[in-house]
């Protein structure tokens, strides 16, 4: 999987970076910005509560490294 920046190359859209609140095996629940949303995590393995997420279109993409 390839990111350039936050957006998706092959179709443009932008990806969102979102916060694990709860894993159910395959997939994650997702918050950003207090919306909440589930997620396929197939293809970034598996993921803890805490962790940031870079998702798109319903799939986590990639583990972002939080740094403060």
């Amino acid at each position: 999987m390839s990111c350039e920046g936050d957006r998706c190359i092959t179709c443009g859209d932008v990806a969102v970076a979102a916060t694990v609140v709860a894993v159910d095996g395959a997939t994650a629940t997702v918050e950003v910005d207090g919306g909440r949303e589930h997620v396929g995590i197939d293809v970034v393995g598996p993921v803890a509560v805490g962790e940031v997420l870079l998702c798109h279109a319903g799939i986590a993409i990639d583990k972002l490294e939080v740094t403060s």
